[in-house]
């Protein structure tokens, strides 16, 4: 039983907090409103039956009046006449006619009393209704100004959930285009480097690139190859190269003296011996 108390108690708490959610005041204003607008009508139409009714008494009451006035006179006839029963007759009609005519002036009476009474809670429900209809529209005019500055504030505050959705759509932008800038960054970079040069030209399969590695290989053993028989053949000639530039320095001097003996040997000009100038 206690388990059912607190599940109805969750239930109802519950409930009222998604009614609390849903509530719209000014709904809540306006049905309250109409509910009063009914009631009003309700009471107006009492007012008219209770009218309607005391009118009815009254026709009744008038006919019987009549009825006893006219018996009357057929009594103080019926005396002139020398009936006294006819007279007696009528006597006693009238009699009946005025009973019911004093009953029905008691109805009449209470009906009246009624309309009135009514008739004064009708009017103090119209005055209350017309109140209830100000302050229904001052609060609900209040009501709207603040939900409207609310908005303004959390939009400029960003908290509202528009403009939280527009945030997150914008932050979702900018994600995906740092995403977009960065693969094409590196896409460009690959292309540079030659990585992507198989992807744009085409697939090559498994057997064409062992192929293909086996020759670039092969090229490297020939250049390898050549580069050592030009390193062998290179070293003879660098040293005959040497021995050579030997010779020639050690010729050189030599040739130079040569040189130098067979201008003294030879005779001096004529106009120039004996100690004449040129």
């Amino acid at each position: 039983m206690g388990v059912m108390k607190r599940v109805s108690l969750v239930f109802k708490a519950k409930a009222n907090k998604a009614l609390d959610k849903m509530e719209d005041p000014r709904e809540t204003l306006d049905y309250s409103y109409q509910r009063q607008l009914e009631l009003l009508t309700k009471v107006r139409r009492g007012v008219a039956d209770v009218a309607t009714s005391r009118k009815r008494v009254e026709l009744q009451m008038n006919q019987l009046q009549q009825q006893a006035n006219k018996l009357e006179d057929q009594a103080r006839k019926a005396l002139g006449m020398g009936r006294e029963d006819l007279a007696r007759e009528a006597l006693q009609r009238k009699a009946a006619a005025q009973g019911q005519l004093d009953d029905l002036q008691a109805q009449y009476a209470q009906l009246q009393s009624e309309e009135e009474k009514l008739t004064v809670a009708s009017q103090r429900l119209q005055a209350k209704v017309d109140a209830f209809r100000t302050r229904k529209e001052t609060i609900k005019a209040t009501y709207t100004a603040a939900e409207a500055q609310t908005r303004i504030n959390e939009a400029f505050t960003g908290i509202s959930e528009e403009m939280g959705d527009v945030g997150m759509a914008i932050q979702r932008a900018e994600d995906k285009t740092a995403q977009m800038q960065a693969r094409a960054g590196a896409i460009d970079e690959l292309m540079a480097s030659g990585a992507l040069d198989d992807a744009v030209g085409g697939s090559r399969d498994d057997i064409q690139t062992e192929l293909d590695q086996m020759s670039a290989g092969s090229d490297v053993e020939r250049e390898l190859s050549r580069l050592k028989g030009e390193i062998t053949a290179g070293t003879p000639k660098q040293l005959e190269g040497a021995n050579g530039s030997q010779e020639q320095a050690v010729q050189a001097p030599a040739a130079e003296d040569s040189a130098e003996a067979d201008a003294e040997s030879q005779p001096a000009p004529a106009g120039q011996r004996d100690g004449e100038e040129p």
